[in-house]
């Protein structure tokens, strides 16, 4: 496991390290503040950032973060100001804990936070892939009564013809109906 352990304090980021103690392999690396190439360059399998408050700087470096490349982050913070904890999560952090660092919880913090990492990250791609296949089904319709309109076919046989051309041209049929519709467009001058 790659852990990034990012804390101003040398003695309580030790406390990351010793209880991870018998994970193997373990690669654990320290940093006094985040810095969002390093975390790239490293590559861990899971960031921990502990302070004694959180900054908003520090959240924002985060979502920054984790919008381009995602992972499970773990904050543990000695006190923590109304609203940091829904900030901190909305920028992606897995698990925020507040005045619970100590080396026999840590591990099992940074299990459940990577577990529930890995959930809504699952989540986030199923809603993507729904979203993708609504939206390609509105263009079928589309291009289907493009096509009942213009070749006078009924849906069933307008479906055919998509699907036709889809496995002809080795294609979705989402694409080859947007093809359609574009290629309708510029006929009619709408482009």
């Amino acid at each position: 496991m790659r852990v990034l352990v990012v804390d101003p304090d040398p003695a309580r980021a030790a406390l990351v390290a010793e209880g991870l103690a018998g994970v193997e392999p373990l690669d654990v690396r320290h940093c006094a503040v985040f810095d969002h190439r390093e975390a790239a360059a490293f590559e861990p399998d899971v960031v921990v950032v502990a302070s004694d408050s959180p900054d908003r700087d520090t959240i924002e470096s985060l979502r920054e973060a984790t919008a381009t490349n995602p992972r499970p982050v773990v904050m543990f913070v000695d006190r923590s100001e109304a609203g940091l904890a829904e900030e901190a999560v909305r920028a992606g952090v897995s698990a925020y804990v507040v005045d619970g660092l100590s080396a026999a919880r840590v591990r099992s913090v940074l299990e459940v936070a990577m577990s529930r990492f890995a959930l809504m990250n699952q989540l986030r791609q199923d809603l993507e892939k729904a979203k993708a296949d609504l939206a390609s089904r509105k263009t079928v319709e589309r291009a289907k009564a493009l096509l009942m309109k213009e070749r006078g076919l009924e849906e069933e046989a307008a479906y055919r013809l998509l699907r036709k051309l889809s496995m002809d041209t080795g294609r979705p049929l989402g694409a080859v109906a947007a093809d359609l519709l574009a290629f309708a467009g510029v006929l009619k001058g709408d482009a």
